[in-house]
């Protein structure tokens, strides 16, 4: 493939979105862009496997726009062309990132949403309703035009250097890999009202632990105290990083986890995850993969219960 010369894209803001975003990052690089991505910190551990580079944006508005300036007079030296096509691609819907990149110059391609249409070198037309990875694999068409459609493995890829620690704290921990169950019993800072927080991971634990399968909790900042205090009994492994718990999550033998980044990580790795959803859940925000058991009724939560004999099934199944 013909080298089509750099991108600057603007990353989501949460994890989940990101990873849901990764085949049209793949898409894009198929087709011969040169990606340079702008987002959070924790993005550099999220695609550490994939190579992109990644430029954490600063906090302030000034220096994000100042940081964009930089970014395309660095890349305008790579390729003559680059200032005369659409040079930004927007993951973001906002308006303030669409203003972000014309006051740095840049020519962005986005949803034209927000009233930001003007804004945009190329305005992509919003279709409420598609999956949010279908959402973003459109964005991503409209700068490499394909008629194949979004792939159902989403194809996050751990680093070497994260496998290599997954099963190097899993062996510390005397946890052996495909032998023990992934649990992510939180639901994000985003969450302040718990709503997304299955209730019936202590007996689930419980059970799981009773019938000899080993348990692993890999608990965010913040979650650590919780985590020791709910389940004593499982194993917790703290300080991991995004990469780091994909590649445990891909060597578990099922992972269990809320409507959370979580889930959408162990999905994007290619694990094998149950999305244990409340009512409330969305389907346009589902995980995606071949590998994926959504439990989610029209009234409450799944049950304990109907939890476990998924987990036994599959488990046996190995």
């Amino acid at each position: 493939m013909k080298s089509k010369g750099p991108l600057v894209v603007r990353l989501c803001n949460w994890v989940g979105e990101a990873t849901l975003a990764l085949p049209a990052l793949l898409l894009l690089e198929r087709q011969g862009y040169a990606l340079h991505l702008v987002g959070k910190r924790w993005a550099a551990d999220l695609f550490a496997g994939h190579g992109w580079p990644v430029h954490v944006r600063p906090k302030k508005r000034s220096e994000a726009i100042a940081q964009l300036k930089q970014l395309k007079a660095t890349l305008s030296k790579q390729q003559a062309c680059f200032n005369q096509r659409p040079n930004a691609l927007l993951l973001t819907n906002s308006f303030s990132s669409a203003i972000e990149c014309r006051l740095a110059g840049l020519k962005p391609v986005g949803f034209s949403v927000e009233a930001r249409g003007f804004l945009l070198s190329k305005a992509v037309p919003y279709r409420e309703g598609p999956h949010v990875a279908d959402e973003y694999w459109a964005i991503a068409k409209a700068l490499a035009p394909s008629a194949v459609s979004r792939p159902d493995q989403l194809g996050l890829m751990p680093s070497g250097a994260q496998q290599v620690q997954a099963r190097q704290r899993l062996a510390d921990s005397g946890v052996a890999a495909h032998q023990f169950v992934l649990i992510c019993p939180f639901s994000g800072e985003a969450d302040v009202t718990g709503k997304k927080v299955w209730p019936h991971f202590q007996p689930l634990v419980q059970s799981l632990t009773q019938a000899g399968h080993p348990v692993v909790i890999c608990p965010g900042p913040g979650e650590e105290q919780r985590a020791k205090a709910q389940f004593g009994q499982a194993t917790i492994l703290e300080s991991i990083g995004l990469g780091t718990y994909a590649a445990i999550s891909q060597l578990a033998s099922v992972t269990i986890a809320n409507d959370s980044g979580p889930a959408h990580l162990a999905a994007g790795a290619g694990a094998r995850l149950i999305s244990v959803l409340g009512p409330d859940g969305v389907p346009r925000w589902y995980p995606v993969g071949s590998r994926v058991t959504i439990l989610r009724h029209a009234q409450g939560w799944p049950s304990q219960v109907e939890v476990l004999d998924k987990v036994l099934s599959m488990t046996s199944a190995r």
